[in-house]
């Protein structure tokens, strides 16, 4: 028989998710103030860059995670942190549960930074290639590969390319487009990665495997079993980081770092104590 999941008993806000909901709404009010008040960028200081990048600062790889970048970004984290961690936090401990916090949200940041080297490295393989003959058909067609959506949205871009046609034995035009590169190529480094979602994920990941059978109401109105929803978005998160969308700005890979470093981890538990808890 399935267990109902419904918030009945134990604590419903324990220490470690009560402060990690203060933490990060004082984060996203930070935020919004430091940039009115002071014109800092906390986002920029706090959130994951990719190595190579000017702004990349090692601490950033637990920063990140206390970062959001909109109001229903934070308010749908914290509400997911809450509904599936005030539970395990019941059953681990405080102690526990904020390690397994930080390792899965850290997780989510290695495997982030490894999908982005991936990406970057060929990127500037390319680049390299591309500098050896630069050409017009050639810097069309390496825009267009790399960065559709600058490509179609960039007007300055398009009149650069008009110009060079009109020119094409001009050597000038061939350095400029090294230099566009070359700014794209920084702009991709420059994106930071903000969000608990890695964390979160990896939270959503221990309650299927703990709780596999407890009915989680999706929506408030349907009843699923753990274990699917844990299926249904660990699949879909693979199915959206494969296709690459070059419209859509969230972390999939991330979310299953999360997933990952979360699964390892609660093996090397179960295999310490034989238990899960």
């Amino acid at each position: 028989m399935s267990q109902q999941y419904s918030p009945a008993g134990f604590n419903l806000l324990p220490p470690v998710v009560k402060n990690l909901l203060i933490i990060n709404g004082l984060f996203y009010l930070a935020t919004i103030s430091f940039e009115s008040a002071f014109g800092i960028d906390l986002v920029n200081l706090l959130g994951l860059h990719y190595f190579q990048s000017d702004l990349f600062r090692p601490y950033q790889f637990v920063s990140y995670m206390f970062m959001h970048s909109s109001i229903p970004h934070v308010v749908w984290n914290m509400f997911a942190l809450w509904m599936f961690g005030y539970l395990l936090e019941n059953v681990w401990g405080s102690k526990r549960f904020l390690i397994y916090y930080i390792v899965t949200g850290m997780g989510a940041a290695v495997i982030q930074m490894l999908v982005h080297w991936i990406d970057i490295s060929a990127v500037q393989s390319a680049a390299h290639a591309y500098a050896a003959n630069p050409t017009l058909d050639g810097f069309v067609g390496f825009i267009r590969h790399y960065y559709p959506g600058y490509y179609e949205a960039e007007g300055t871009l398009k009149s650069f390319i008009g110009e060079w046609s009109l020119a094409k034995n001009s050597p000038g035009y061939s350095s400029q487009s090294l230099d566009y590169i070359n700014q794209l190529l920084k702009l991709q480094m420059d994106v930071p990665t903000v969000g608990a979602s890695g964390a979160v994920y990896g939270i959503l990941l221990a309650f299927g495997m703990m709780f596999p059978n407890m009915l989680v109401y999706v929506y408030f109105l349907f009843p699923i079993k753990a274990k699917w929803i844990v299926i249904i978005y660990g699949a879909f998160e693979l199915f959206s980081g494969i296709s690459n969308n070059p419209n859509d700005n969230v972390a999939h890979f991330a979310h299953l770092g999360g997933m990952i470093f979360g699964f390892f981890l609660i093996l090397y538990w179960k295999k310490k104590t034989g238990l899960y808890t």
